[in-house]
């Protein structure tokens, strides 16, 4: 038999698969405020890219993913330390990675079914 993937899991998977680059993007970014190099064009663009993110990853039902990008988007428009604000990113982005990869075992792994068949009130 077969591996079946619900059609839940297979959207969830094709939206996972779509975030190596903006990962990638995140971490141009957050290296640019770094070195004092990133305009503010840059910024308002990671802000709006992970506020897109949150709300996307909260539809998918990947709560974990999408409590990182929001605080990753609050931590982008607080003020304060400059350097807080760069490993508060950096720490947040690596945290974000590590959800991306928990997510992807969990949504390519097919879901157990029911064995039993019968009520599930019935012990």
């Amino acid at each position: 038999m077969g591996l079946k993937l619900t059609s839940r899991q297979q959207i969830q998977l094709a939206w996972l698969e779509s975030l190596p680059m903006k990962f990638e993007r995140a971490h141009r970014v957050i290296e640019l405020i770094a070195v004092h190099q990133a305009d503010e064009s840059q910024v308002r663009n990671l802000a709006r890219m992970l506020d897109e993110l949150k709300a996307q990853g909260g539809s998918l039902n990947l709560t974990g993913l999408a409590e990182n990008f929001g605080i990753m988007g609050t931590m982008l428009r607080r003020t304060g330390g400059h350097q807080i604000k760069v490993r508060g990113l950096r720490e947040l982005l690596a945290g974000a990675k590590t959800n991306w990869e928990g997510a992807i075992r969990r949504a390519s792994t097919p879901e157990a079914e029911a064995e039993d068949g019968g009520d599930p009130a019935t012990p």
